[in-house]
């Protein structure tokens, strides 16, 4: 199966990507200057900030090459050149961000990631910082033929499924999965505190449930763990104790760990398969694998928020904060109005 490339006109984006060397291996854009949105963000409509994600082979390389052609984009790190940025990348989630670039007419934000860091992310949900955005529609700009990296972005998707099924219940509707989805990533994430809009998810889905159902309804149909009921837009689960724990086993090996220690009491030395087999009894056991996914979000959201003052710079974290802050405030009145 091949991951969806969503088709409109992709120029703008691809003129975007003319500025940077080339060597590249993915290349998505993504977010409310991509996609529509509801609430606060789909009133900037074309101001929004572009953002995009760029996953090379080697990352000294391609920062070495980019240092020469686009060095302005970077804060007081280009002084300490490639090596050094390629290690700062390395922290939290494993990409570097150069944010608030003037392109094009437009701003732009962009994060480099090392293919190698990005498919461990998709496959094991090391972090859910660049995976947890691929669980959501983006428009895939450019991708070579590593059949690893393929392999990677579809097990990706079918693991975000699998997490969302133990969290619904038996019978629910193609929204509530797609909100359950696109709501992975933002689990314990502090930002959705202080930062970001609350109604995001939301604000993601709604609009763009064709979208998602582009990513989605291929794993759907062929999932022998629920009937899809297209045609009603639902869909229905086998939440037994052996359905349940067929899933959990399915579940990346990141998550499976950070579940196990959530229920193996200290000094116990258990397997992995044997806790599993307790969670899929608990009745408690989509609480367990929420729990699970917050602990990864929480510690790669906060690294990767530190590094965003020395990667963007003093003044252009303050101003990027700002932004974030008004479009938080501004979907918080309109709900309450």
């Amino acid at each position: 199966m091949a991951l969806p490339v969503l088709s409109s006109s992709a120029v703008k984006f691809r003129r975007v990507l003319a500025h940077f060397p080339q060597e590249l291996s993915l290349a998505f854009a993504y977010g409310s200057g991509v996609f529509r949105q509801a609430g606060a963000a789909a009133e900037h409509g074309e101001n929004n900030m572009l953002d995009f994600v760029f996953a090379v082979d080697d990352s000294v390389t391609w920062h070495m090459m980019n240092l020469l052609k686009n060095r302005n984009h970077y804060s007081f790190l280009k002084f300490f050149g490639p090596k050094q940025i390629t290690s700062m990348q390395s922290y939290g989630a494993g990409i570097y961000y150069n944010t608030l670039v003037p392109c094009n007419g437009r701003m732009i934000k962009y994060g480099v990631i090392s293919t190698d860091t990005l498919i461990d992310d998709l496959f094991h949900w090391k972090t859910l910082y660049v995976a947890g955005r691929l669980q959501k529609p983006v428009k895939i700009l450019t991708q070579n033929e590593n059949s690893k990296l393929q392999a990677a972005l579809v097990s990706n998707l079918k693991s975000a499924v699998t997490a969302a099924f133990l969290m619904l219940p038996e019978s629910f509707s193609e929204e509530d999965l797609y909100m359950q989805i696109a709501g992975l990533s933002y689990s314990g994430d502090f930002r959705m505190i202080i930062g970001e809009d609350r109604s995001k998810v939301q604000n993601i889905v709604k609009p763009n449930i064709p979208h998602f159902q582009k990513l989605y309804s291929t794993i759907l149909q062929d999932c022998p763990q629920v009937v899809y009921k297209h045609h009603l837009g639902r869909l229905e689960i086998d939440k037994s104790p052996e359905g349940q724990f067929a899933q959990l086993m399915a579940l990346p090996k990141n998550l499976q760990q950070k579940i196990t220690s959530l229920v193996n009491p200290p000094g116990k030395n258990r397997d992995v398969e044997e806790i599993l087999l307790q969670v899929a009894h608990d009745p408690d056991c989509g609480f367990v694998v929420h729990q699970g996914i917050s602990g990864i979000v929480r510690s790669s959201s906060i690294v990767q928020s530190a590094k965003t003052i020395l990667t963007a710079g003093a003044k252009k974290s303050v101003t990027y904060s700002m932004k974030k802050l008004y479009k938080m405030t501004k979907g918080w009145l309109k709900k309450t109005s």
